[in-house]
This record gives structure tokens, sequence and C-alpha cells, in this order.
């Protein structure tokens, strides 16, 4: 579809969501409501499991002529949601939009115009008016006035009650209905310590940042963040004290200290704070004594998640393969997902060799059943590069007999055709399920990984022989589907017997699977030349549950 008068149209936001996302967006267009069209931005609310406000940007500044931002949990990682679509197709099926935007864009022509024509003692007026009607405008405006006078007593108090989140609790813990208006106050203590700093008080912004990350860290634990919108302001406030570090060029030394502390406490669970943003506060000297205290820190704490973290960044960042890798190695896992690490980080280094040999090393070390799939994949597509395609059958066959699962299987048929040997293996692969089978090993791997893989070789002869002793519901089901058309009497026995026990189940969903059961069972009717059969079943059937009117309602609808 091309792009139409306001930018963009279904396509554009089918590739923006996926389409997944897409199609769950249009079940969402009966839930759009308050749309506001400005001159190039749609905001709206979306009426889901929660209510969720969603602001598309729209114009030439976006790569596909729309944008999307949401504050559901999805669409504040950075995705453009179900509900984002909700709103694009929304706008997308309303004629008036470009008029409206159009209307925008002379309102704001028109305001500015109008503020430009005020006199001063006429904005102060209006400013004033405006401030007395809405406290946080206040509040942040107030915090510019202290900052623009230096008065950092007055601006670290209002700071400090900001982010206090003491007025939100209720038994001593902020409930998610309270955390979004939490957050709106840690946003306007981090705007006020930019403030601060534009002001001239870089080295008291950069003083009271500290203080303040320090107190949201202590806070965070007892916040219901689930929509992260607490995290998100949080970010903000570093992202104040990484402004300040620049403007008042802190002591690397200093910094280094200050943030290998913060990394390694409590606090970085809500900051989430990468001490390699700083690199460029931090010079040579303070990269190298943070560097320092890092290992010192890892000594003290080899297992340490954080130490060893905060160590690889650091020597990441230096570039040093060798000393990452001996990093690593002091720390294998036992399902070989290290070895993978190393192997990557030496093919990203050009030593293709090594790498294989690490990525071998791992498959022989691994003492945790399964390896990790990763690291079998990875040195299956380097034996198959290398022309070496019979050891690739080999890990896979080992892989295969670990799992036993149909996944395995299938990675081992296709290694197997490569070399045409997949006749042999099949059969050998095979002879294994059916043993864990007679063992009564089914729940976990026998009878229904059997039935899978055969099914997925589509041998129907063989299925429906193993079917009686080792087949669930849903495979009845795919053999009957299979076996349509070649053994209509057999599959139209399945259907039959599945829309008896989908008598039990209640709901839409339960409906919806009958009615496919009943089209389907009709099919193999057709194909025995017995349709005068299936309406009676049908009536009966009908008569039986004709109290579900739900049930009815979506029989008539698929002519059942």
């Amino acid at each position: 579809m091309a792009r139409n008068a306001v930018g963009f149209g279904e396509d554009e936001l089918r590739t923006l969501a996926g389409a997944r996302s897409f199609e769950r967006g249009v079940g969402y267009l009966d839930a759009v409501s308050g749309l506001e069209v400005g001159d190039d931005a749609v905001v709206a609310r979306v009426h889901g499991s929660d209510v969720y406000e969603v602001e598309l940007t729209l114009g030439e500044g976006t790569k596909t002529g729309v944008s999307g931002w949401c504050d559901c949990p999805y669409g504040q990682e950075g995705n453009f949601c179900k509900h984002c679509v909700a709103v694009g197709l929304t706008v997308l099926r309303q004629a008036e939009i470009p008029r409206q935007r159009a209307a925008a864009r002379a309102r704001a022509s028109g305001l500015e115009a109008w503020l430009t024509k005020l006199s001063r003692d006429e904005l102060v007026a209006l400013v004033q008016e405006q401030v007395a009607g809405d406290r946080e405008l206040r509040r942040r405006l107030e915090s510019r006035a202290a900052a623009a006078r230096g008065d950092v007593d007055t601006l670290r108090e209002r700071v400090v009650a900001l982010v206090d989140p003491r007025p939100f609790e209720r038994f001593g813990y902020v409930e998610y209905a309270d955390a979004r208006g939490y957050a709106r106050q840690v946003d306007e203590a981090a705007d006020a310590l930019r403030a601060l700093t534009a002001g001239g008080q870089a080295a008291q912004a950069l003083s009271l940042a500290e203080e303040t990350i320090r107190k949201l860290g202590e806070a965070y634990g007892e916040i219901d963040d689930s929509d992260g919108v607490v995290g998100q302001a949080v970010h903000a406030m570093v992202d104040a004290h990484m402004q300040a570090c620049r403007a008042a060029r802190a002591d690397p030394e200093r910094l280094a200290e200050w943030l290998v502390a913060h990394v390694l406490g409590d606090g970085n669970d809500v900051t989430d704070l990468d001490p390699l943003d700083y690199a460029d506060v931090l010079g040579p000297a303070g990269l190298a004594r943070m560097r320092e205290l890092a290992a010192e820190a890892l000594q003290r704490s080899p297992c340490g998640w954080a130490e060893q973290f905060l160590m690889e960044r650091l020597v990441k960042a230096q570039g040093d393969v060798d000393a990452l890798i001996a990093l690593y190695a002091k720390d294998l896992l036992p399902c070989g997902a290290t070895h993978l690490r190393i192997a990557e980080e030496l093919d990203g280094a050009g030593r293709a060799s090594e790498a294989l040999a690490w990525a071998e090393r791992g498959l022989k070390d691994t003492t945790q059943v399964p390896v990790d799939g990763r690291l079998v994949d990875y040195l299956c597509a380097r034996y198959t590069r290398a022309g070496r395609p019979v050891e690739a059958v080999s890990v896979r066959r080992d892989q295969f007999r670990a799992e036993r699962s149909l996944t395995a299987y299938q990675q081992l048929r296709t290694a197997a055709e490569a070399v045409d040997g997949w006749e042999s293996e099949r059969e050998a692969a095979l002879a294994l399920l059916r043993e864990d089978a007679c063992q009564g090993s089914g729940d976990r791997v026998g009878g229904s990984v059997l039935m899978d893989a055969l099914l997925d070789d589509e041998d129907l002869d063989a299925a429906w022989r193993e079917a009686t002793s080792g087949a669930n519901d849903r495979q009845w089901q795919q053999l009957a589907d299979l076996s349509r058309t070649t053994r209509p009497a057999d599959a139209l026995a399945v259907y039959l017997r599945l829309v008896e026990q989908a008598k039990e189940p209640t709901g839409d969903r339960a409906y919806e699977r009958m009615a496919l059961l009943l089209h389907r069972a009709r099919d193999c009717h057709r194909a025995l030349d017995t349709m005068g059969e299936f309406p009676t079943y049908v009536c009966a059937l009908r008569a039986e549950l004709k109290r579900r009117r739900k049930l009815m309602t979506i029989l008539d609808a698929h002519g059942l």
C-alpha cells in the first residue's frame, strides 16, 4: 500500500511491528480513545489490560513515515507494539486527519504569534497564572530559578524531597498505581540537576547527582516498577550525572572509584550503569584506576557476577583478546556456553583455528547434559564450512542421543542428508525412540517424540501403527490431518472422537476448535462418499449442546 496523505500506510505499520503485533493491533481498533492530532504527532489512549498512552510521530523525519512510543512494557523496550499499530490504523481510517494536522499547524503558529506580541508584564502574568494551577510546573520553574541564582542549598532540599518515596508509600511500599507519579518526580529532579549544570554549578550538580543516585538505589527495592517507568526516570538521572561530570571535568581517579563502588553495589540494579559510557571523562588514568580496582574486587570475589561483568567490560574495551579469554577460562560453565563465548571472541579476532579448538574442547569438557545447543550449532556450521560434514553428523548424532527431542532429530536428519546417510541414521534414531517408549519413558521422550518424528517424516503408515500406544490428542489430530485423503475412514474416526472430547470445554477457543474438527470430518465424509451421514450427525450434536448459545452462533458462522 502506498503512503497516503499522512505519510504512511499499513505496509509501514506491518514492517515496524512485525506480522504478529500487527495482527494483534487490528484487534485493538475499538480500544482506541482520546485521539489528539498535532502537526507532527498523534497521541491517544488504548484500553487493554491497562490504559496505555501512545504517541505516533509523523513526517519525513522518520524513516518509514511514522515512529511510535507506548508506555506499555513492550513499548518501553523500544518496540512498535500492538497499541501503536491500533492508533496507526485508526489514523489511516480517519479522512479528517490531514485537515486536523493543518489546523494544528495553524493553532501553533497562532499561539506563537500571540505570545510574541505580549509585553514582558503580560508574559509574567501568564506564567504566574499557569503556575498557580499546575503544581508540577511550579516546582520545575522554582528549581530552575534556584539553579539560575546559584542557590544550591534550596535546590538540594528540593531534589532530595522529589526522590523521597515516602509520600507515595503504603505500608512501606510504593505500589504499581503510584509508581508513575513517583517517576515524574524523579524526572523533575534530573531536570533540576541539568539546570544546575547549565547555570555554571556543575561540581555541585555532580555531588548532588551521586547522592541522589545512591538514594534511588536504596529505594528501588520497595517500588513496584512493573512498567519500568521509575527505571526510565533513573536513567535520566544518570544522564544528568554524566553531563555534570563532563562539565565539571571530574577528577578521573575519583570518578573511577565512585563508578566501581556503584557498579559493585546494590544500587546498580536500577541504574544499570555502564562505566564505559564515562570513558571520555575517565581518560587513560581513570580507566587504568578502574581496571586496578576491578581486578582487586575480582580477586576478593572470583565468582561474583558484578565483579566478572565489570572486569569483562574493561578488558573488552581495551581490545586484549588473550586477557579476555583468560578471564572467561577462569569460570567455564559445565554446559559449554563459556567455551562458545571464547570461540566467538577468537573468531572475531581472526583466529579461526583456535576458535574451533575451543569449541571442540567445550564439547569434550561439558559435564551437563544436554550441551548448550548454540555450541553444537557453532561446531556443525564450522565443520560444514570446512568441508567436514561427516563430523557434523557425528556431533548431531551425539546431541540426539543426549536430548531425544524432535528438534535434535530434525537437525540430525539435515546433517545426515548432506552426506546421503539419513536412511541408516534414521533407523538407529527411531530404534532409540522405540526403546524409550517400551521402557515407559514417554513422558519425557519415548512415544511422544517417536510420533512427532514419524509425522515430521510423513511416514504415515508407521505413525498409524505407533499411534495406539504412544500418541496424544495433538498428534492424533495431526495424523488425521495428514491422512484425510489417503485414509479418510481412519481420519474420520479420530475427528469424531476428538469432537466428543471437545464437548466438555467451553469458551470461544474451544468452540472454534470444534468447528474446525467438524469441517475436517465433513471432508472425510466427502472422500468416503457418505455425505448423507454428516448433516444427521451435526443436527444431533446441535440438539445435544443447544443451550450453549455462543457455540450455536459459531457453528452458524461456519455453515454447520
